[in-house]
């Protein structure tokens, strides 16, 4: 399959004909964070199996949906259902969603997650700025002929994570009623969860939470200069630093629980972006 410019084109033209209007931001919602999605005004809501050249969810707890629309007063259009690597997905097909973002106009991407804690001042419940990342596992998003017309071969990562949006975000957890840190998010691939030995070694290399998806997003937005902001929400502590079995059940049931406070956090960063 040959990944070109045109080929991304057709899935932005459809989704432009449907929503008659210009985003200006672009959100992905991961595990438990679906919600926020739900309080979208006048909402038109597109499956994305209806999208020419996208991909399709296959998580059964990840709606499948793109869902356009007002949001804190902004034109927004989200993705309520992510894609991962562990879904049998190429890396370079998860270019999809972020390049539908900059081909709409959209003027920054907003990306949220559940992760798994390895900074033992971590909690269940916390949210966590994502200021840079580690990817040791798997290919990068890029890999394969370069689309020039989206961003440059060799392309510079250090402010991948926007320092203004992440700026913005702090000054916004005051009064939240959320405890808010920032910190370094560290891939895994999944499916299964991370041993015990492997988040020891990943809070040694610098991880403070862990998780299977954002990086191929995050990348693909610094290729095309898409300003980026991501978070995750604490929904389990890693393996081997509780005495207990790790479950998606788990992720869920504390992604629920904060639901409402995250939601109306995200709403006041959004409002303001």
């Amino acid at each position: 399959m040959a990944y070109t410019y045109e080929y991304f084109k057709v899935s932005a033209d459809y989704v432009r004909e449907k929503i008659g209007f210009d985003p200006e931001i672009g959100m992905i919602l991961g595990s438990g964070c679906g919600p926020l999605a739900e309080q979208i005004e006048n909402p038109i809501v597109i499956p994305y199996e209806e999208i020419p050249h996208f991909l399709r969810s296959t998580v059964s707890t990840h709606a499948g949906k793109l869902i356009c629309g007002m949001l804190a007063g902004k034109r927004v259009v989200c993705m309520s259902g992510r894609f991962h690597s562990y879904e049998g997905y190429d890396f370079e097909q998860l270019t999809a969603p972020i390049r539908l973002f900059k081909l709409l106009g959209c003027r920054a991407a907003v990306l949220t997650n559940a992760a798994g804690g390895v900074n033992l001042g971590y909690k269940p419940g916390d949210v966590m700025i994502i200021n840079d990342q580690i990817k040791f596992n798997g290919a990068s998003p890029l890999r394969g002929p370069n689309v020039e017309a989206f961003g440059p071969r060799f392309f510079d990562v250090q402010q991948m994570y926007t320092p203004a949006l992440r700026q913005l975000a702090r000054e916004c957890a005051e009064g939240s009623g959320l405890t808010v840190h920032e910190g370094c998010y560290f891939f895994m691939p999944g499916p299964q969860f991370e041993t015990p030995a492997e988040i020891r070694a990943i809070r040694l290399l610098g991880g403070d939470a862990v998780g299977m998806s954002t990086v191929t997003e995050a990348l693909t937005a610094a290729h095309c200069g898409l300003p980026c902001l991501a978070f995750s929400v604490i929904t389990n502590m890693a393996a081997g630093i509780l005495d207990q079995p790790l479950t998606d059940e788990e992720v869920n049931e504390v992604g629920h629980v904060v639901a409402d406070r995250f939601s109306a956090y995200l709403k006041r960063v959004i409002e303001r972006i």
